[in-house]
């Protein structure tokens, strides 16, 4: 089996739903696209061909065929295809990382030590022949709809173990263990993305992830890039912009409802963000279906 099977496959099943194989992702560019920002779940994203540049804060990765990226948290990032063309589209494919169940795979083997995760927390490595060949034989389960109860969990549960002992395992074993660093900004970082409007206390965020205030701030920036009030204000935005796109409320009644005190700070923030005011920037989306931001990024990480 090789990436030359995991591409043909890609490209059959992409634009299909693959609901059917839980957690199972496949996208394909058939152009480069424009920076496009969003909010980034946890997941493996593979490239089978063509490639993806990735920014977190002033971090640039970029990864392409046979290689893949670990995304461990949350994280609002800005991701577009670099390489993709009619004849040669980007083809990727993605598993979510589900935290539950890379904690079941460690307490049922004797892995390495966790060690301490990479900073900062996203991570490109070259995908080996085993990974490979796992994902091919789980895209192939859509067309075996009869295997799929059987199979995709086995077959989730090798990917993940092809993670954990492969280069970027000491990251991806800290999505599982509930007391890792990962694991303690993750709590915080859901906190922010359930509760958006409301007045940020890092404080309290510090003390609902175990940690003192200090370690609190440094470990948080070393994972995202970013600060607590910084990560607030992405996911504040992410939520105005689909809000504008889907809605026919005002630019102010949108930047109150996502937490902003102000409409002029609100307008200057979001335009820093986009490159454009809200306002221009909604009437674009709405008149340009392809350039429209997704709920979340992971399809396309």
């Amino acid at each position: 089996m090789s990436l030359e099977e995991l591409r043909t496959l890609i490209a059959r099943h992409a634009g299909r739903s693959t609901a059917a194989v839980d957690g199972l992702l496949l996208s394909a560019e058939y152009r480069p696209t424009p920076p496009q920002a969003g909010i980034a779940d946890p997941v493996l994203a593979v490239v089978a061909q063509g490639a993806k540049r990735i920014v977190l804060g002033d971090r640039v990765y970029d990864y392409g065929a046979g290689q893949y990226l670990v995304v461990p948290l949350d994280l609002p990032v800005t991701g577009h295809a670099t390489e993709a063309s009619p004849k040669r589209p980007l083809l990727g494919a993605g598993l979510a990382l589900r935290p539950a169940a890379i904690a079941s795979l460690l307490l049922e083997t004797d892995g390495a030590p966790p060690g301490r995760p990479p900073t900062p927390a996203l991570a490109v490595s070259d995908a080996s022949a085993d990974l490979v060949d796992a994902f091919v034989r789980m895209i192939r389960l859509l067309d075996r709809p009869a295997d799929i109860p059987v199979l995709a969990p086995m077959l989730e549960r090798e990917i993940l173990w092809r993670l954990v002992t492969g280069q970027q395992g000491a990251l991806v074993r800290q999505i599982g263990l509930a007391d890792s660093r990962v694991t303690q900004v993750g709590r915080a970082l859901r906190w922010i993305r359930d509760h958006y409007t409301e007045v940020l206390r890092v404080e309290d965020l510090a003390r609902m992830s175990g940690m003192s205030l200090s370690p609190f701030h440094r470990h948080f920036r070393a994972l995202t890039s970013m600060t607590p009030i910084q990560y607030q204000k992405q996911i504040r935005l992410q939520e105005a912009r689909l809000r504008l796109m889907s809605s026919t409320e005002d630019v102010a009644t949108v930047g109150f409802a996502v937490g902003y005190d102000s409409a002029s700070q609100f307008s200057r923030e979001y335009r820093r963000r986009f490159g454009l005011p809200p306002g221009r920037d909604a009437t674009r989306l709405r008149a340009e279906p392809d350039a429209a931001p997704p709920d979340s990024l992971t399809l396309r990480c």
